[in-house]
């Protein structure tokens, strides 16, 4: 079958290779531009910002099969796939241990205030009483989302013996028995935990969960941490949370506005203008450089690990297809 690989990072070239060494690599994305260019291909695989939508699909007329390298598909028109006869698989899981770890990380780099002691020591200042960090065993941990992931961080907290309450929709009685937590209500656990960690898809339901009203309920003194999604919180409040102090620190791996901040030559355009919330970016500079804000660049789940199993799960799934017996679908064809 003649298969087409976009959004080719240098990483991947090796093993798709290795597993298809006919398969066509393209470093660009599949887009309006280029898909008349590959009319007879029969399987494609993409990342994220390939919008597979009809104007491009219409142009691929062989196309049988769509390999996104990503847990999210919504970027695939999959009401054209099922109409015509194009399956559509993606990668279900390959980082939550991942985003776990990097999520202890960020929450030892808070309360062992190892950010600031590396530049102190760097500046030969040793002054320990500024350096003074806070115990994590025997404190309580509010989960929020209880995936994959949020499983993965209770089972790392239940190791450093901590206690933990968890806010979550579905709940399984025998889980909690099995590694002694509570299900609570979130203002219950935003009242109760030293430490709230955020694992949630960004819905409708779920945007700004953190936010100017329920903030107030956050227990003094206690860390905040968002590996998540951006939109799980409500930016402003987080700014209130620092200067009333009711936060000792925020970790944070994704911003609302985040993909604005890469291209700042940007903000001179007529469409960016239309499409950022300015205030919002403000906001998100502000607090970047606040003393108690540590920030990752949306990169916890970037481990050679994770980049492995989402090309290996790639390859699996497409190798599948070729075989009829396909996995991993998100859309069956008829």
């Amino acid at each position: 079958m003649r298969m087409v690989f976009f959004e080719v990072a240098e990483y991947e070239k090796d093993s798709i290779k290795k597993a298809f060494p006919k398969a066509l690599l393209i470093a660009d994305k599949l887009d309006a531009d280029n898909a008349t260019e590959f009319s007879g291909v029969e399987i494609v695989s993409t990342f994220i910002y390939s919008k597979l939508n009809p104007k491009i699909l219409t142009q691929l007329k062989n196309l049988r099969f769509i390999a996104t390298r990503s847990t999210g598909f919504n970027h695939i028109d999959l009401d054209y796939c099922r109409k015509h006869n194009i399956a559509v698989s993606n990668v279900p899981e390959y980082g939550s241990n991942t985003v776990a770890e990097h999520t202890f990380g960020l929450i030892i780099t808070l309360t062992r205030k190892l950010y600031q002691s590396i530049n102190q020591a760097k500046n030969l200042n040793f002054n320990h009483l500024s350096l003074i960090g806070t115990d994590l065993y025997g404190k309580t941990i509010g989960i929020v989302g209880l995936g994959k992931i949020g499983k993965n961080v209770l089972r790392i907290a239940k190791g450093f013996g901590m206690k933990v309450l968890v806010y979550t929709h579905s709940h399984d009685e025998e889980l909690s028995k099995q590694l002694v937590f509570k299900y609570v209500d979130l203002k219950t656990l935003l009242r109760n935990s030293d430490i709230i960690t955020l694992h949630l898809p960004l819905t409708q339901n779920t945007k700004h969960i953190i936010n100017m009203r329920n903030i107030q309920f956050v227990k003094k003194g206690s860390y905040l941490i968002n590996t998540a999604r951006g939109g799980l919180v409500e930016t402003e409040s987080l700014l209130y949370a620092l200067n009333k102090n009711i936060l000792s620190g925020i970790g944070i791996d994704v911003l609302e506005e985040e993909e604005s901040l890469s291209e700042e030559v940007d903000i001179l355009t007529p469409a960016f203008q239309k499409r950022v919330n300015l205030q919002k970016l403000l906001y998100n500079h502000v607090l970047l450089n606040h003393p108690k804000v540590i920030f990752t660049p949306h990169n916890a789940f970037n481990s050679k690990e994770a980049l492995h199993r989402i090309i290996n799960t790639t390859v699996l799934n497409i190798k599948s297809f070729i075989q009829e017996e396909p996995v991993n679908i998100v859309s069956i064809t008829k």
